[in-house]
């Protein structure tokens, strides 16, 4: 895992490795959480999955009450924080529950608090929750627990998502202009758990996809791999937000850390039911 990291150059200061005992992953049974949860247990260190239900496995510890999570901090000594809430109960979630996290960090002497964040939430103020996220990175460095910033692009998870809600009927709808830079969530996963492993390093170097591509490009690319005949019907999106998009805040070029391109993480992921038999096609 350490090799894999270093072999895509990319510029951390790792500092001299330490050695853990026990790591608490938030958000450990979500798309990101859990593959910290898998990496970690592959380097062979103790490590504890948290989750507001408890269910598989999990250290049951809820952000919204604080119920638990000192409990469950006893003999950590590094947390990784992926939990999030960005549809309900946002800043409650993710600003009010890891300060609480926070505070039982300082008091349960954790010595290492990992935060994975967003690229371009300092650069785009105007989408509610890059605010909150840039909150949240405020309140990790102030804490009086040493920690380490990691800013990632969007997930192709999240992309795939949005370009889903945006099909109707005979059309595909895409914001206009607006660039993505998709990365792969077990890249993301690979270098969260090597920064755990490590010192303390600050604010390190933002990661992103392989490639900077637009909205409408990775509709249709989509749309081939599914062998759905529709128009793309690009929107223009009005305001300041959709602006900073249009311009790339959220993206990070001169930082390609990821290696898994949009069309393969596609051909891993739709499943028999999302293609048709133009799509199996193609793929023969």
């Amino acid at each position: 895992m350490m090799e894999k990291a270093t072999d895509r150059r990319h510029a951390v200061d790792r500092r001299e490795e330490i050695q853990l005992s026990e790591i608490l992953v938030t958000g450990g049974t979500g798309s990101l959480g859990s593959r910290v949860v898998d990496r970690l247990r592959d380097a062979g260190g103790g490590v504890r999955p948290m989750s507001r239900s408890g269910r598989d496995g999990t250290i049951r510890a809820d952000l919204l009450s604080g119920e638990g999570l000192e409990e469950a901090l006893v003999g950590v000594d590094a947390v990784v924080h992926c939990a999030s809430s960005p549809l309900r109960r946002t800043r409650q979630t993710d600003v009010e529950g890891t300060d609480r996290l926070l505070r039982a960090a300082e008091r349960t002497s954790v010595s290492h608090f990992v935060y994975v964040s967003i690229v371009g939430v300092d650069s785009n103020p105007y989408y509610p929750y890059y605010r909150v996220k840039l909150e949240v990175e405020r309140l990790v460095e102030r804490s009086g627990v040493p920690w380490t910033i990691l800013r990632a692009t969007q997930f192709h998870e999240f992309v795939l998502k949005q370009i889903r809600f945006l099909e109707r009927g005979p059309l595909a709808l895409a914001p206009k202009g607006f660039l993505f830079q998709p990365i792969e969530t077990g890249e993301v996963a690979d270098l969260l758990a090597e920064l755990a492993l490590s010192a303390p390093a600050g604010r390190v170097p933002d990661v992103g996809g392989p490639e900077v591509r637009t909205a409408v490009d990775l509709t249709r690319s989509y749309l081939r791999a599914t062998g759905r005949q529709k128009r793309v019907l690009e929107l223009p999106i009005p305001g300041r937000m959709a602006r900073a998009w249009r311009q790339g805040a959220q993206v990070a070029p001169d930082h390609r850390y990821g290696r898994t391109t949009w069309e393969e993480f596609l051909g891993r992921t739709l499943h028999p039911s999302d293609t048709g038999r133009t799509a199996r096609k193609v793929s023969a």
